[in-house]
C-alpha cells in the first residue's frame, strides 16, 4: 500500500522516528548544586511536584521515601489537575497510586507499576500511566500527617518525566483519572454472614462494593483493590459486576469471583505479580487479614459511552463484613463527575496491630542507631525489610541491632 512501510508496524516504531516532542523532567534535585536531592513536606503542607503550562503528556512518575512511617502511604494524597480544571482528575493516597496496598511494601513489576528494591525501608516507586494535557498539568502532594512526610529522615525524592508538544492533543484524546474509595466495613446483605456461602441470591448488585462510578465517555484501565478480611476464611466468592451506560440488571460484564478478576486460580493463597494482574499481598496463610491485588485492563479496557459503574460483591451475595478500599484508574473526556469526598485521615489509615506503637518505636530507634555516621545501609536494609512488609511479630522477637 502506498505510503506504508513495514516499520510502521514495528512495536517500537516510536523509537525509530525522528522526535516530534521535547522532553522535560520536574524533580527534587538540589537547586544549590549540593546532593540534598529531596524536599521536605511538613505537616499539613502541600508540595507541587509539577506545574507546566502548555501541551504535553506525563510519561513516568517516580518517588521514594526512606524510613517512612507506614501511615505515610495513606496520609499523603496525590492530586492531578489537567487544563486548569478546578476539581482534580486524580485524588488518591500516595501508596495506592503505586499499588502499595495497606501501606505494606511488596516489590513487584507490572505494565503500569514497578515497586523496585531500595534499602528495605526505601523502595523505588514508579508509575507509567500516560497522562496527556492540552494547556496545563499540575501535580501536588498533600501531607495530612502530624509530622514531616517521609518518617525517620523526612525526605521525599521524586521525578516527573513528561513530553511537551507544539500543539494540543486531538479532541478525542482522553484525560487520565484515578479515584480512591473505601467501605470499612462493608455491611452484610444476607445471612449467614462472614462464612463462605453458595446459596445466597444477588439479582440486582445493589449492595455491591463500588470502586468506580463515573459519567462521560472513556475506558477503565486499572484497579488496585485492598481487603482487610476480618472474618477470616475464604472471602473471594464475590463476583465483579460492571454496569455500562446505565444498563439495568443483568450487567453485560459479570464475573465469577475475586480471584478470576486478577486471573488467579481458585482460592489463591500465594503472592504473585504479573504484567496485567496480581495478588501481591497476602498477609496470612488462612486468608485472614490484609490482601492486596491489582488488575490492568490493557488488552481489554472497559469502554463506556455515557457512564460506568464498576462493582464487586463482598462475599457471595454480599454476606461479608470486611474492610474494602480501592483505586480505579481510567481515561475519559471532561468534565468528569464529582468525586466522593475523601474520608478523614484517621479513617483512611491502614490497619495496624494494637501493639504497633511499641514495635514502631523500637524499630525506628534501631534504624536511627544504624543511620548514625557512618550509616550502615546494608544493615538497615536487612533489618527494616520485614517491618515495612508488615511482619511486625518478627520484629518484636528479633534482637534489635546495635550500631
Amino acid at each position: 500500500m502506498s505510503g506504508v512501510h513495514p516499520l510502521d508496524d514495528h512495536p517500537l516504531r516510536h523509537l525509530l522516528r525522528a522526535p516530534r516532542a521535547g522532553v522535560r523532567r520536574s524533580s527534587s534535585w538540589d537547586r544549590s548544586g549540593a546532593n540534598q536531592d529531596y524536599v521536605r513536606v511538613g505537616p499539613g503542607e502541600t508540595h507541587v511536584l509539577l506545574d507546566h503550562r502548555g501541551a504535553g503528556c506525563i510519561t513516568h512518575l517516580y518517588a521514594a521515601v526512606a524510613g517512612a512511617e507506614l501511615t505515610d502511604y495513606r496520609d499523603g494524597i496525590v492530586r492531578c489537575f489537567w487544563d486548569d480544571e478546578e476539581a482534580p482528575s486524580v485524588e488518591v493516597p500516595f501508596g495506592e497510586l503505586f499499588a502499595v496496598a495497606h501501606g505494606r511494601i511488596r516489590e513487584h513489576r507490572s505494565r503500569f507499576i514497578a515497586v523496585n528494591p531500595g534499602m528495605g525501608a526505601g523502595p523505588g516507586l514508579n508509575a507509567y500511566f500516560p497522562m496527556p494535557f492540552a494547556t496545563r498539568a499540575r501535580i501536588e502532594l498533600e501531607n495530612r500527617s502530624d509530622s514531616t512526610f517521609g518518617g525517620l529522615l523526612g525526605c521525599l525524592w521524586y521525578h516527573v518525566e513528561y513530553e511537551v508538544y507544539d500543539e494540543a492533543p486531538p479532541p478525542d484524546v482522553l484525560r487520565f483519572h484515578a479515584q480512591y474509595r473505601q467501605e470499612r466495613p462493608t455491611v452484610p446483605a444476607v445471612e449467614p454472614h462472614d462464612v463462605t456461602l453458595h446459596d445466597g441470591v444477588n439479582l440486582d448488585g445493589a449492595a455491591n462494593y463500588v470502586a468506580l462510578e463515573t459519567s462521560g465517555r472513556g475506558q477503565m484501565v486499572g484497579l488496585v483493590l485492598g481487603i482487610d478480611n476480618r472474618a477470616g476464611g475464604w472471602y473471594g466468592e464475590g463476583d465483579d459486576m460492571v454496569f455500562i451506560d446505565g444498563e439495568a440488571w443483568p450487567p453485560r460484564i459479570h464475573g465469577t469471583g475475586h480471584e478470576e478478576v486478577v486471573g488467579a486460580g481458585a482460592c489463591v493463597l500465594r503472592e504473585y505479580a504479573g504484567p496485567y494482574s496480581g495478588v501481591h499481598l497476602i498477609e496470612s496463610p488462612d486468608y485472614q487479614g490484609l490482601i492486596g491485588m491489582y488488575r490492568w485492563y490493557v488488552p481489554d479496557p472497559i469502554r463506556f459511552d455515557r457512564s460506568l459503574r464498576w462493582t464487586i460483591e463482598h462475599g457471595h451475595a454480599n454476606n461479608f463484613a470486611n474492610d474494602y478500599s480501592s483505586v480505579a484508574f481510567w481515561y475519559q473526556d471532561e468534565p468528569h463527575a464529582p468525586f466522593p469526598t475523601l474520608p478523614d485521615r484517621d479513617a483512611m489509615r491502614p490497619a495496624l496491630p494494637p501493639d504497633f506503637d511499641e514495635t514502631r518505636l523500637q524499630v525506628l530507634a534501631a534504624m536511627a542507631r544504624l543511620s548514625a555516621p557512618p550509616p550502615d545501609f546494608a544493615a538497615i536494609a536487612t533489618f527494616a525489610d520485614p517491618y515495612y512488609r508488615g511482619e511486625f511479630a518478627r520484629e518484636r522477637i528479633a534482637e534489635l541491632p546495635a550500631h
